[in-house]
């Protein structure tokens, strides 16, 4: 397995300067054809195919239990001979073989090309349910039932069409540039196969450990201390991992015992740690799989949608940031001392695991693509590297990471061909225009103000999106929802970038969401807390995040957080929206100057919202608002009970096995 993971990197390391002369469709067949059969080796089914007797039980380890079966690798090697079908030179039943005579029957599959096609489509299906769960597969099936039975509904109802006949619907997805060969599995086999390489040399070069050494660093001795280090320690550690529940894992099991012994109850801490790993899908360089697929629909650099996200990924973290200082205040947590020694020194003996970091923007700047940047940090990091002599990428070390880093893409491009079919048949049914139709209308019934029409067409749309988000990955629900939900919002004037970024950020935020909120099951894993409060905790934290898209779709001036227009307008945009996140944190942490009690809760609640409008009267009214709450802090908390913290930090027994 390490073997065939090592070559599929150097594959998609060579397709970065010599790309196969054949075309991009030729080499996405043989990155599916790769990637796979692995997945259906590496993920266990969960299927036991015969009964064990006890002797057997008993004298069976861990090891062997996880062993691929016999029917593992009868699908692989059936996953293998399937998807390489289209490039063989032979092709039985067509008098005629390669990849030109495949092309060439599109319109008029033979026979064999639906059987073919139909068995790599449900491969990719088992793929993605061991991977992923059953939710995108059952997602995929019926969007594939729909495409075939859709002409059996009743003609007036308002999604019925024509209905597309079975040997179509394998022609959409696995003949043509669509479906599995789709925008998705090209980004996964392209910028996500990089970076998550790049992530596993970083992961590999000991740069994990140095950005939660100098976050531990940067601010000794404080109640707040181990809640910024969570925050500042999150968004470092997004740039390795890319992803919001291993960066949770990686970085709770270090900074949980200090969280314990700082006071924080179990639950709190959870949901900060599930809260700062999930920035790591919103935090540039590296943002998550989403955003390199915004790119390519849009057509621009990346370095484009990197700018983009820069002040929604610092309000994201401004708001953690604010709940992490009321909740010192709140719970009375302690100093904690931690020996991470001093940060200038820390900085200056190790703080060449940024340079990779900058390295990328600077190449990016300079108009290098962003698979050839990637490319050269890695190399830049390797160099690195040999600074120190414990985390040096000696040849075995390299091909560990490389591996590694494949591995890290295999769900991912499982994720991203069934995705790619979900969006083929939206687009061949026509059900993406039909359900932008019913969202407005929808809208409309409520008023036909254009400006109401919009704002309740975005909290429709932000409500199927983060539904959808409960059932599939962040990947495939950002490209189900861009061919539903984007065409609705761009119908009523909104600028494109500024719906894909909607779009991405409720995609992503559904990881925090009760009751499938992976990132927070995680944290409630490390910490022993109880699940469900631990999603509400992450929820909390994460709450400003929820409302700030709203501001890039309402109106032009949300164009600004984005940096669509003039850099006056990003930063004085910006500051309004991070006043609008300072209101949402004292609505949910419940302190502001002191104490807060409901009256000024209340207040902040249409301060927050006001705000966030963007517009120059609303703005000075929910100034006023924050204002009125302010002052009635300040006299309120002269009548109440002297201050005290909710509760006295206990010294909580390390139970859960992170120690």
């Amino acid at each position: 397995m390490t073997v065939g993971c090592v070559l599929i990197g150097l594959f998609a390391l060579y397709q970065v300067f010599f790309p196969l002369a054949q075309g991009n469709q030729v080499s996405l067949i043989l990155f599916l054809a790769a990637v796979l059969p692995l997945t259906l080796v590496c993920y266990r089914s969960g299927v036991r195919l015969r009964r064990r007797t006890t002797d057997e039980s008993e004298n069976t380890d861990e090891s062997s239990r996880q062993n691929p079966t016999w029917f593992d690798w009868l699908l692989a090697a059936t996953a293998l001979v399937a998807c390489l079908y289209p490039v063989l030179p032979f092709q039985i039943g067509d008098g005629g073989g390669g990849f030109d005579e495949f092309l060439s029957r599109q319109s008029t599959p033979a026979m064999v090309d639906v059987v073919i096609g139909t068995i790599v489509v449900l491969l990719v299906l088992e793929a993605c349910r061991r991977t992923t769960g059953v939710a995108l597969p059952i997602v995929c099936l019926l969007a594939l039932g729909y495409a075939y039975y859709g002409g059996y509904l009743p003609q007036g109802a308002a999604i019925a069409h024509a209905g597309v006949d079975w040997v179509q619907i394998v022609s959409a997805s696995f003949m043509q540039s669509t479906g599995l060969y789709g925008v998705p599995l090209d980004v996964a086999a392209t910028y996500i196969v990089l970076f998550t390489i790049y992530g596993a040399v970083l992961e590999a070069s000991g740069a994990s450990k140095f950005f939660i050494d100098l976050s531990f660093a940067a601010f000794r001795r404080s109640r707040a201390a181990p809640g910024r280090t969570v925050t500042l320690a999150g968004f470092l550690m997004g740039s390795v991992s890319g992803s919001g529940t291993a960066t949770t894992v990686s970085l709770g099991s270090v900074t949980w015992p200090v969280l314990r012994r700082a006071g924080y109850p179990r639950e709190n801490a959870g949901g900060m740690l599930a809260a700062a790993g999930i920035g790591a899908i919103l935090s540039p360089p590296t943002l998550g799989a989403a955003a390199f697929i915004i790119a390519e629909y849009l057509g621009v650099p990346y370095l484009t949608v990197l700018v983009w996200a820069v002040v929604p990924t610092i309000l994201y973290y401004l708001g953690i940031l604010l709940a992490v200082e009321i909740d010192a205040r709140r719970y009375g947590t302690r100093e904690v001392d931690v020996d991470a020694g001093s940060f200038w020194r820390l900085l200056g003996r190790f703080g060449y695991h940024l340079i990779s970091l900058v390295m990328i923007v600077v190449f990016l700047a300079l108009d290098v693509s962003a698979m050839r940047a990637v490319v050269y940090a890695i190399a830049v990091q390797i160099v690195l590297s040999y600074f120190d002599r414990e985390h040096r990428l000696t040849p075995v070390r390299l091909y560990r990471a490389l591996a590694t880093g494949v591995r890290g893409v295999l769900s991912v491009a499982a994720v991203c061909a069934a995705a790619g079919v979900v969006a083929a048949m939206i687009t061949r049914t026509g059900l993406g225009l039909q359900l932008n139709s019913i969202l407005v209308s929808t809208a409309r019934v409520i008023s036909e103000n254009p400006t109401v029409v919009l704002i309740f067409t975005a909290i429709f749309a932000a409500l199927a999106v983060s539904v959808l988000g409960l059932a599939v990955p962040v990947t495939a629900s950002f490209v189900i929802s861009w061919v539903i939900v984007g065409p609705a919002l761009q119908d009523l004037g909104v600028a494109a970038p500024a719906v894909a970024m909607f779009v991405f950020y409720f995609a992503v935020l559904s990881e925090v969401t009760p009751p499938t909120a992976l990132a927070s099951v995680a944290a409630s894993a490390i910490t022993g807390g109880r699940v469900i409060p631990t999603m509400m905790q992450t929820w909390k934290y994460t709450l400003p995040a929820f409302l700030v898209p709203f501001a890039f779709v309402l109106t032009d001036n949300g164009e600004g957080l984005l940096g669509l227009r003039s850099f006056v307008d990003m930063v004085w945009t910006g500051a309004v929206a991070a006043l609008a996140v300072a209101a949402l944190a004292v609505v949910t942490g419940g302190w502001m100057i002191r104490r807060a009690g409901w009256p000024e809760r209340v207040l902040c609640v249409p301060a927050s919202a006001l705000l966030l409008y963007l517009n120059p009267v609303t703005i000075a009214v929910g100034a006023g608002l924050l204002a009125v709450a302010a002052a009635v802090n300040v006299v309120m908390a002269r009548r109440r009970p002297s201050e005290s913290p909710d509760r006295q930090p206990p010294d909580i027994p390390d139970t859960a096995g992170t120690s």
